[in-house]
C-alpha cells in the first residue's frame, strides 16, 4: 500500500505547492536545489492522509511550519495525531513559528542540520 503522494491528494498537493505563504517560501529558497548540505527537500509531500510543508526522504526528516492555527485546541490535538502517525512510520517532525523563519532563518536551518544522522 501506497503511503506517500496518494493520488486523491494530488491537486490538493499542487494546489499548497502554487500557493506558498511567504514563511514557506522563504525556507524553500534555502531548502531547494539540494542546498542544505546536499539534503533533498521536497515541498508539500503527504505521508498517509498527511501533507507535510516539507519532506526530506533521505533522512526522513518532516518540517512543519506553523502558523495561527496551530496555536488552537483543536489545532494541537491535530498535530500531535499527525506527529505520532509519522513517529510509527519513523520520520521525525520538526517544527518551527513562522516567525522564527523571517526572524532568524539561520538558527532554523542550523536546528534542520543538527537533526541530520551524521
Amino acid at each position: 500500500m501506497t503511503i506517500h503522494n496518494r493520488k486523491y491528494l494530488k491537486q490538493f498537493r499542487k494546489d499548497l505547492r502554487n500557493n506558498l505563504t511567504p514563511a514557506e517560501a522563504t525556507l524553500w529558497k534555502a531548502l531547494q536545489k539540494s542546498q542544505l548540505e546536499e539534503r533533498k527537500f521536497r515541498r508539500q509531500h503527504s505521508v498517509g492522509n498527511y501533507i507535510l510543508d516539507f519532506y526530506c526522504p533521505g533522512e526522513k526528516l518532516a518540517i512543519e511550519l506553523e502558523g495561527q492555527q496551530h496555536y488552537t485546541a483543536s489545532g494541537s490535538e491535530r498535530d500531535n495525531i499527525r506527529d505520532e502517525f509519522l513517529k510509527t512510520i519513523n520520520i521525525k517532525v520538526l517544527r518551527f513559528e513562522n516567525k522564527e523563519v523571517f526572524d532568524n532563518l539561520e538558527d532554523v536551518l542550523e536546528k534542520i542540520k543538527s537533526n541530520f544522522k551524521k
